[in-house]
């Protein structure tokens, strides 16, 4: 995957400097065959030599996916919950042990600056994110203590995570996981793409376990003791771009709302107390529209080139929008992630420009995520002449 991205949130006061995260060289890269990845895959390895073989074995329950460069923050201490609660989306005060779930860190304005995998192992939280995030998100962590009894702790150099298609919660005397609850809509949330079961992702089960780095390689020859395969990140992207899950580190850019991702599903509380960006995240919902608007793309297999993200999508000659992912499916080949702007016709086919390639088109046709019409399944009711004079909140960042 390409490390140019739309461009990523800053958490908090931007001006204050934070240390550049540099991901750990995972030592399974000397394994025979292992290609590395690169932009927020690097470090990790792309694939191993078979990449559709790799898919296949994660599809069918069977693969490990070496993800030690994701970040891993500690956060111990009596108040973690209540803390954690009151300056994020979910809800987070009654989150019982090994319970996974997601929070989003927004903006007074409503925009996405932090996606956190959660997991609490009854003596302190576990937040998971993508890692170049890692630093940013500890310094801002650590402005918010004030004086509440809590400790965060940046252990991504003493932990790692492994991806592997199981659902479940540890059992018992197994290692610390945190499952992706995706696209559950979890209490309090809401949707605007499908039902889950009429949700691509119902079909993508993904946990990421936590294993003391000293143990990475015992933790994948165990697996692969027991008939697993070892794949790269290749086969985890491509089955998460057909799950429609979106990504921080590469769906996420400093304009982007949870609404816009259909990510209310399973990291927005929309009836919790007060956090910073929920009066953004009401509002919209409530009364206004997304401005952009998550696809789903088909790319033209018959170009023998894969846009890098980044890639401005254009209707007629006009940009409307940017693709944000894109991988080589093993059954559906090119596929991707983009964000068009909401209004875009939902059957309208697209064109992915390529800039290193300006002579080659690829075409694009999209599945909806989230509707042209930018409202929830549950959205309340127009109220008619009451409304007049409320503001058009659903602007948010241009229409």
């Amino acid at each position: 995957m390409s490390s140019e991205v739309i461009g990523v949130a800053t958490p908090g006061n931007a001006s204050e400097p934070v240390a550049a995260h540099v991901p750990p060289r995972s030592p399974l890269l000397d394994r025979h065959g292992a290609v590395e990845g690169t932009g927020p895959d690097a470090g990790v390895a792309w694939h191993y030599g078979d990449p559709v073989a790799e898919q296949r074995a994660l599809e069918r329950g069977a693969g490990v996916v070496d993800q030690s460069t994701t970040g891993i923050v500690r956060v111990s201490g009596p108040d973690r919950l209540s803390w954690l609660n009151s300056i994020t989306s979910q809800e987070l005060a009654g989150l019982a042990p090994h319970q996974s779930t997601e929070t989003l860190v927004l903006s007074p304005q409503g925009h996405i600056e932090h996606a956190l995998g959660v997991v609490d192992d009854g003596s302190a939280l576990w937040l998971l994110v993508d890692g170049s995030a890692t630093s940013a998100l500890v310094t801002w962590l650590n402005r918010m203590k004030f004086a509440l009894r809590v400790e965060v702790t940046d252990v991504t150099p003493e932990w790692a995570a492994l991806g592997e298609p199981i659902a479940a919660e540890s059992a018992p005397g197994e290692p610390l996981a945190w499952v992706d609850p995706w696209p559950v809509v979890a209490a309090g949330g809401t949707r605007y793409g499908p039902p889950e079961d009429d949700h691509p992702g119902s079909h993508r089960a993904w946990r990421l376990v936590l294993v003391p780095r000293d143990d990475l390689l015992d933790a994948i020859r165990e697996r692969e003791a027991s008939g697993w395969r070892l794949a790269g990140t290749w086969a985890s992207e491509a089955l998460r771009i057909a799950a429609w899950r979106p990504r921080f580190i590469t769906e996420v850019d400093h304009r982007s709302i949870p609404h816009e991702l259909d990510w209310l599903r399973t990291a927005v509380h929309l009836h919790k107390g007060c956090y910073r960006g929920q009066e953004t995240v009401a509002r919209v919902h409530n009364m206004g529209r997304p401005p952009r608007r998550m696809v789903y793309l088909h790319l033209d297999g018959s170009v023998d080139v894969l846009p890098p993200a980044g890639s401005a999508i254009s209707l007629d000659g006009r940009t409307v929008g940017t693709l944000t992912s894109a991988a080589r499916h093993h059954e559906d080949g090119p596929v991707a992630l983009g964000l068009l702007r909401r209004g875009t016709a939902e059957d309208a086919e697209l064109v992915v420009e390529v800039a290193e390639h300006p002579d080659v088109v690829v075409t694009a046709a999209q599945e909806v995520i989230v509707p042209a019409d930018g409202t929830s399944v549950d959205r309340p009711p127009a109220r008619g002449p009451l409304t007049r004079g409320l503001p058009r909140t659903g602007m948010v960042g241009g229409a």
